[in-house]
């Protein structure tokens, strides 16, 4: 497989030579627009350049990136600011964050990318996602490959950005059946 650094410069030379504008062209573009949603964003460069979904994506995800835009909070934010973000209104479900990323660095190292609404982290490629997604559990996406079934845990359809996720409510939950589900998605990504 190829590294993923060669593959996204292949995927934007490829966009650039179908659209004919180099990628600061095309976030020139989106800026110019308006928008500000992710998926208002794609659906514009889709339908004026002709990309295709994950083209389209890539490009508001890189363009987005280098104007700071691409996370949650500003960039400098500490680790600790970030998560209080995420979980502003809902701090009750923090600790169980936390439990979980302590499950996560006993296993080895990773890097964390926060997102709106959720924390990805990832290896060479995301091994989950963890954040809130009621007032009462926290959602853990899970991308190993293939899990064996458990009522708690629930498969995804094809294309979902994890494989399987899980709902954590209590800190009774954070045990080892999910440490282990951990583990495999961490090992598989690399």
């Amino acid at each position: 497989m190829a590294e993923p650094d060669k593959a996204v410069a292949t995927m934007v030379k490829n966009i650039e030579a179908k659209t004919g504008k180099t990628l600061a062209q095309l976030g020139e573009v989106l800026t110019a627009s308006g928008l500000t949603k992710h998926g208002e964003l794609r659906g514009l460069l889709m339908e004026r350049f002709g990309l295709g979904h994950g083209q389209a994506n890539t490009v508001v995800h890189l363009c987005r990136q280098s104007e700071g835009q691409g996370s949650a909070g500003a960039s400098e934010a500490s680790p600790d600011a970030v998560l209080a973000e995420i979980y502003h209104g809902k701090e009750a479900l923090r600790p169980l964050h936390d439990a979980i990323l302590a499950m996560m660095t006993a296993l080895g190292s990773f890097e964390a990318a926060p997102k709106k609404g959720y924390v990805s982290y990832r290896r060479k490629k995301q091994f989950a996602m963890v954040g809130p997604k009621t007032k009462t559990a926290i959602e853990v996406g899970l991308a190993a490959k293939s899990l064996p079934a458990h009522p708690r845990l629930k498969e995804m359809p094809p294309a979902s950005m994890c494989r399987y996720t899980t709902r954590i409510s209590t800190p009774a939950e954070v045990d080892g059946l999910l440490g282990n589900w951990l583990k495999q998605s961490f090992d598989e990504a690399g």
